[in-house]
């Protein structure tokens, strides 16, 4: 057990770093001795974050002994302790109490409205009438409602949100017990042994090893944009990630002891609001003031017209509440929870809650070749040019397997490709001095090897363009070894060249070519053609040869427009990014099918130049090469198995292979904001109905003058403004909530193009909606504050004369019965009943309808309202449903035309029944396939009979298809598989 330092294995250690660097002194003099003459001079080095002197003692123990570890590093029993002792390597996250939010919930300026109006109502009750007590509760259990759902709904998605972040846990590569094993960072601790290396994020605050200097881009740290080269002796600082190179280290500091812990209150993580997000504030703000107009308008006018002043200033306050969409946070909250919680079960975890809006806008998807359309696993082939007299095909192999690391695991596949070709057991007669890893800058892994006689030798492997270039004979082999290539590449065939060399001053020796396959994925052509029914189109972006590139984008569907490197423009991302590249370069990539040959600066450069040219780009991408260019992208795809680097640049990230994933994200994405359109619409014309009602009917229709025209009436009995109790616009206001908040289970269709806010229109059409309801109302009035006229049309219906007391109950249910009907007319562009409505959404609509239904008839309050009749109910509900059509139709003659004229494009809905098995849910595609099923059953007279090739398939548990349950249907996949099953598949898909 480590006891400070004394353990008597010490001195057996064998030290990571000279001893001189392990003083915790000013390291930096020793390591200015390390840099060229070019390079930043020492003196600047020693401002080191930590200070000039490290502190010798790191939470109370000694540093020196935490950081002397052995070769093998720490064992478990020694690592378990300091993890217990030091804590997990995690940053203390600020959480707010979910008490504390629910305090603040209560303080909100909403809210804070609604307890103005129960202080006001309050007074009321004590000064005036007891009567306004009813009000007064009436308003606290809104207060309630509102402030427990918008709570419960905020920590649901917090919920969610810490379950992504788990699945988004970094994983760090350590030595223990003398093997380099993957763990998660959380559990490193101080003394442990890592590797850093070119796409993975540091850890932990880790002090360099001896080696090659690196390159780490600490610009989530510093803000610097580039990367910045560090030496053995220094400390790289969690938070920030590896672009080049790879060194081992020794964790130097974890969790809230490093410098990224300390300063993390500094960092800068807020998401910066999505479209939707400004919309929506936008839209409150206008909302709000027009209500405040219309609001202080009809309060001035109650005081003119003799209203108490009190009444008037309750009524004003609780019209504007219901007005104001209060629920519009608890309503996009809650839709982009449930969103991105069935993203995840989608296998596709969203990073930034904004960016559904962006996969639903998206245009242009350019993915990445290898790992994404292809299936990333290398197919060794029995084709192996040679170009060097005496050389094997044995010798290639084990020259490319000395070129990498081959006692720890591979990294990549190509790695794998080269250490399962031979048995690599008696590689250890070599002793490996010195390795350079893959860079997409250099595209070549480099290593220097000790014979056991004492002679050392180079080897290298990598891409065949630049080890041609290096070889000393390169003019004499050039052609023939480019023609190779060629030739290869027209197959599909991928080569990986192999050179050595004899010595440090001597030239390479091109030994031979390493031909490989990497076939696509099943998936990606269909994949690929139903991205374009979806409006988006794909461009394939490679490192590969122009000519393996076009072969791809042939096998694929996809066209074979491929360009090369030397026709895109380059942009370095630190740079300043010319606003002309859409102009001069966005017509041609638009019109290419693909991109070979590429480096970082041109993928960031085709990204830019097409959202210059007004296209919403994803990108897809898995290393530390894509990861400029994945920023860029409006939505950065990060697939599966990417490296940190990678993942952190990304707003989505992958958790299956493939871009099948991506198409169910698209659709699942587009149905959010489907619904979130349609809250709008429904927000909008609900209050648009309410404060134009209320405004209108205060200013126009009198009920004291109605009144007066009858005979022996008492004018003093009716009011000179028509109102309705706040108790009753209370309540309209909670079901109102109620009703919105289930938009966000919504069954909905996804848009076929790519969606677009068009934010006026929509307004248009909710307005409009609006005011035929609006209308409908002051016409009811009108109707009945008559009833009292002998020729009224109440009258003759034989209604007979209301009271003052019933029409203020007539409108509640009117208002109500409106309001909660037209989320029905909301959800379409065309009739309502193109579409059935979610089960949970029309539970929530009948509900509202029944209870303000039996509230009309049992009204439990002493505020002047008296109930209706089951006639008068009866009558109102024929009424409300006749209007509803009426604005349904009123709603289509909209659309039909601002699409005749060009305002507003048609929207077209995907039909699931056109989407493959695959882009379906686990559910539907379950449903779809047992239906299917069941009726080829009772067509072929199959009964309840299992057919052979079904039993056959559930012995063997046959994974040729996982994307599909086992079930009956996947026997006949397992026989069009073998090319039977006719016109069997066509009837299923």
């Amino acid at each position: 057990m480590w006891s400070g330092g004394n353990d008597a294995n010490t001195k057996e250690r064998e030290p990571l770093l000279p001893k001189a660097e392990y003083k915790m002194t000013d390291v930096s003099a020793d390591r200015g001795k390390q840099r060229s003459a070019g390079s930043a001079s020492a003196s600047d080095d020693k401002k080191q974050d930590y200070g000039t002197h490290y502190d010798a003692l790191y939470k109370g123990v000694d540093r020196r002994a935490l950081m002397n570890t052995g070769a093998d590093g720490l064992t478990s029993e020694e690592s378990s302790y300091r993890l217990e002792k030091f804590g997990r390597n995690e940053l203390v996250e600020k959480k707010v109490d979910k008490w504390k939010k629910l305090y603040l919930e209560f303080t909100r300026p909403m809210a804070l409205m609604v307890w103005g109006a129960v202080m006001i109502e309050t007074f009321e009750a004590i000064f005036e009438s007891s009567s306004y007590w009813a009000d007064v509760i009436v308003l606290i259990i809104l207060q309630l409602v509102n402030v427990f759902v918008g709570w419960s709904e905020e920590l649901k998605a917090c919920n969610a949100v810490s379950a992504l972040k788990k699945n988004l846990q970094l994983h760090a590569t350590c030595k223990r017990d003398g093997k380099w094993k993957n763990i998660l960072a959380a559990e490193l601790v101080p003394g442990d042994r890592v590797l850093v290396a070119a796409g993975a994020a540091i850890p932990a605050d880790v002090m360099l090893g001896s080696g090659k200097p690196i390159q780490v881009d600490q610009a989530a740290l510093t803000g610097e944009s580039l990367p910045k080269t560090m030496y053995p002796g220094d400390i790289a600082k969690m938070g920030s990630s590896c672009t080049r190179g790879e060194l081992e280290a020794v964790v130097f500091a974890t969790g809230s002891g490093t410098f990224f812990g300390r300063t993390a209150s500094l960092i800068n993580t807020v998401d910066e609001p999505g479209n939707f997000e400004k919309l929506l504030q936008q839209l409150t703000f206008v909302m709000t003031v027009s209500g405040l107009v219309v609001v202080i308008i009809t309060f001035v006018y109650l005081l003119a017209k003799g209203q108490p002043v009190l009444s008037s200033l309750a009524f004003s306050v609780v019209l504007l509440v219901a007005s104001i969409p209060i629920a519009m946070r608890v309503v996009c909250t809650t839709t982009m929870a449930l969103g991105c919680r069935r993203l995840v079960d989608e296998k596709a975890i969203v990073t930034r809650l904004s960016a559904v809006e962006d996969i639903a806008s998206m245009t242009v998807l350019c993915s990445d070749k290898t790992g994404t359309l292809t299936l990333n696993k290398m197919r060794l082939q029995k084709e192996m040019p040679l170009f060097c007299e005496g050389v094997s095909k044995q010798d290639v192999l084990v020259a490319a397997a000395l070129a990498t690391k081959w006692k720890e695991p591979p990294k990549d596949p190509l790695d794998t490709l080269v250490l399962t070709a031979i048995d690599l057991s008696p590689l250890d007669m070599y002793e490996q001095m010195e390795h350079l890893p893959f860079e997409t800058s250099r595209k070549r892994t480099e290593s220097t090897i000790k014979r056991k006689d004492g002679s050392i030798f180079r080897v290298t492997k990598g891409a065949p363009q630049v080890l041609l270039e290096m070889t000393y004979n390169n003019a004499e082999i050039k052609d023939m070894v480019e023609e190779k290539i060629l030739s290869l590449a027209k197959r599909g065939v991928r080569c990986l060249a192999v050179a050595c060399s004899n010595g440090k001053e001597e030239g390479w020796v091109l030994m031979g070519l390493m031909c490989f396959l990497d076939p696509p994925r099943p998936d990606s052509k269909l994949t690929i053609a139903s991205a374009l029914k979806l409006g988006i189109t794909t461009k394939m972006i490679t490192g590969d040869h122009v000519a393996i590139a076009v072969e791809m984008c042939g096998t694929l569907g996809m066209g074979r427009n491929v360009l090369g490197p030397e026709r895109l423009p380059s942009v370095n991302p630190s740079d300043s990014v010319s606003e002309y590249l859409g102009r001069d370069y966005g017509s041609m990539i638009e019109n290419c099918d693909g991109f070979a040959q590429v480096l970082p600066e041109h993928k960031f450069a085709i990204v830019e130049a097409l959202r210059q040219k007004g296209h919403v780009v994803g990108m897809t991408g898995d290393g530390v090469n894509d990861a400029p260019a994945l920023k860029r992208a409006d939505v950065g795809v990060g697939v599966q198995g990417a490296t940190d680097a990678a993942r952190a640049c990304s707003d989505v990230v992958l958790t299956e292979a493939g871009l099948s994933t991506i198409i169910r994200a698209i659709i699942i994405s587009r149905q959010i904001v489907q619904r979130m359109k349609n809250y709008l619409i429904y927000r909008i014309s609900v209050t648009v109905q309410l404060l134009l009602f209320f405004f209108v009917g205060a200013l126009a229709l009198s009920p004291a003058r109605y009144h007066q025209e009858k005979e022996d009436s008492d004018e003093s009995s009716w009011p000179h403004v028509f109102a309705l109790p706040v108790s009753a616009v209370v309540i309209i206001t909670i079901l109102n909530d109620g009703t919105i908040i289930s938009i966000a289970y919504d069954n909905v269709r996804a848009c076929k193009e790519p969606e677009k806010w068009h934010i006026v229109k929509l307004a248009f059409v909710a307005i409009c909606q609006g005011m035929v309801a609006m209308v409908s109302s002051i016409l009811l009035l009108h109707c009945m504050l008559s009833s009292n006229n002998d020729g009224a049309l109440l009258n003759k219906l034989g209604l007979g004369y209301l009271e003052y007391g019933q029409i203020q109950m007539a409108i509640f249910l009117k208002i109500s019965l409106s309001n909660f009907l037209s989320v029905f007319s909301a959800r379409t562009t065309g009739p309502f009943w193109d579409r059935t409505p979610g089960r949970l959404m029309t539970a929530a609509v009948v509900q509202a309808l029944v209870v303000s239904t039996l509230l009309a008839v049992w009204w439990p309050f002493q505020d002047g309202m008296h109930p209706l009749s089951w006639g008068l109910v009866t009558m109102l509900w024929m009424y409300v449903i006749v209007w509803f059509f009426v604005q349904d139709a009123v709603k289509i003659v909209i659309y039909k035309y601002m699409d005749f004229f060009g305002h507003i494009p048609r929207v077209k809905y995907m039909d699931e029944t056109e989407l493959e098995p695959m882009f379906l849910s686990e559910a539907e595609r379950s449903k779809r396939l047992k239906r299917k099923v069941k009726k080829q059953k009772e067509e072929q007279g199959h009964g309840g009979k299992m057919s052979h090739v079904v039993q056959q398939l559930r012995q063997n548990q046959s994974n040729h298809y996982p994307d599909y349950p086992v079930d009956e249907e996947a026997g006949h996949r397992q026989q069009w598989a073998n090319g039977d099953g006719g016109t069997e598949r066509q009837a299923l898909l």
